[in-house]
Order: C-alpha cells, then sequence, then structure tokens
C-alpha cells in the first residue's frame, strides 16, 4: 500500500457509494459498490489472506477514488453505469467463473518438472501467474521446455529409481534424462533455479534464452 492509497483511505466514510481502482497509469481496473465505503474497500488492503484473482487485482491498485450515494441501489445503478463505461479488466475477471492458468513447480520433488494448473493449493510448491490478457501459459511453458533441460514425462522419479532407458526428448536434447541420472539431483536444482528465475523476470536470463 502507498502513501497515496494510505491518506486516502483516512478520508472514507460509513455511508454507501461506488468505488473505482485505478493503475499507475489511471486506468480504471475495477468498479464495485458498498454499502459501508469505509469497510469495504479497507477490506482490500488488509494483509488477511484473498482469493489469487482478487491480491493480484490490489498488487495492480495505485490510487482509488469513491462517489458516496444516497441509498445501496443507487450505488448499484452508479456501479453499473460506470462498468459500462469503463469495461474495467477485473470487472470481468472477477466475475467470470473461469480459472485462469498458472504455472506450478513443486521444489520438494527430486526431479521437479513444470505443469499447467487452474488452482494454486497451499502445498509449498511454486506458483507462477495468473496468466491472462494475451499470455499463453501454454507457449511460456514450451520456452522453458525448448531452451532448459528439465524433463516433461509423468514418470515418478525419485533419487534411487531408475528407467531402463532415456525417452526421446533426450536424444533429441529437450532433457537431461534424470530418470537414469544422467543428472544429479543437485545440478537439476541448478537447472530449476534458473527455469524459476527466467519466471520471475530475470532480464539476464531472458536476453541469453533469446539469444
Amino acid at each position: 500500500m502507498n502513501d497515496k492509497i494510505r491518506e486516502k483511505l483516512k478520508t472514507l466514510t460509513t455511508k454507501p457509494g461506488v468505488y473505482v481502482m485505478r493503475d499507475k497509469d489511471g486506468n480504471v481496473i475495477y468498479v464495485g459498490k458498498a454499502k459501508n465505503l469505509k469497510n469495504r474497500v479497507s477490506q482490500y488492503f488488509r494483509s488477511s489472506p484473498k482469493p489469487s484473482k482478487v491480491q493480484a487485482m490490489v498488487d495492480n491498485i495505485d490510487s482509488f477514488d469513491y462517489f458516496i450515494t444516497i441509498s445501496e441501489m443507487d450505488a448499484l445503478a452508479l456501479e453499473s453505469n460506470l462498468i459500462k463505461k469503463y469495461q474495467p479488466f477485473y470487472n470481468i475477471l472477477l466475475k467470470d467463473g473461469k480459472q485462469f492458468p498458472y504455472i506450478k513447480i513443486d521444489t520438494k520433488q527430486p526431479f521437479p518438472k513444470l505443469e499447467i494448473v487452474r488452482k494454486v493449493k497451499k502445498d509449498g510448491a511454486k506458483y507462477f501467474g495468473p496468466y491472462f490478457a494475451g499470455i499463453d501459459a501454454r507457449e511460456i511453458l514450451k520456452t522453458i521446455n525448448t531452451a532448459f533441460k528439465i524433463r516433461t514425462c509423468n514418470n515418478k522419479i525419485t533419487e534411487n529409481s531408475m528407467a531402463k532407458r532415456e525417452c526421446l526428448n533426450y536424444s533429441l536434447g529437450l532433457c537431461s534424462a534424470p530418470c537414469t541420472k544422467k543428472i544429479t539431483k543437485e545440478e537439476y536444482g541448478k537447472e530449476i533455479e534458473r527455469v524459476i528465475n527466467f519466471l520471475n523476470g530475470n532480464d539476464e536470463e531472458i536476453e541469453e534464452i533469446l539469444r
């Protein structure tokens, strides 16, 4: 929460109204109504756990405006008009039942693979996303599988297991074959760290991949 938001929260009233969330460029990203503006808007900026899509929206809020109305019914009408006017991205996202994709890496596994999932679980794995607005998680995964020698198979690979032979991806130079111990757990872990750096937006890693 920045100072601009912190100061604006102090001015909120307990009356009904409509709030308008904006990003750093001033674009309207969400419009909502409230029976009690102070309680409703303040909830977004508390440290309590939130659904992933709500948290993604909150992370993009740079400022907000609000309008006081006579009644909650008036707030509903104003909210509807403002949504029609601005077509805020997160109103569409949050009211759509569709689950957007994440890329998951379960680093607790000795030789983890990357997966596309629709829900974030509290399982200790690393999740990257959600991916939307024209960003295709499958294309990102395809890029990673081409640039890094990470396994894509569904085999359960442990430190003690040993496959009879490597798959075709190993022959094509797309996998390091942890299934037949062509790579150690430590070496594979370093490759996973490079993948995580890439997904975190590490500029040097991205430049190297593009080259």
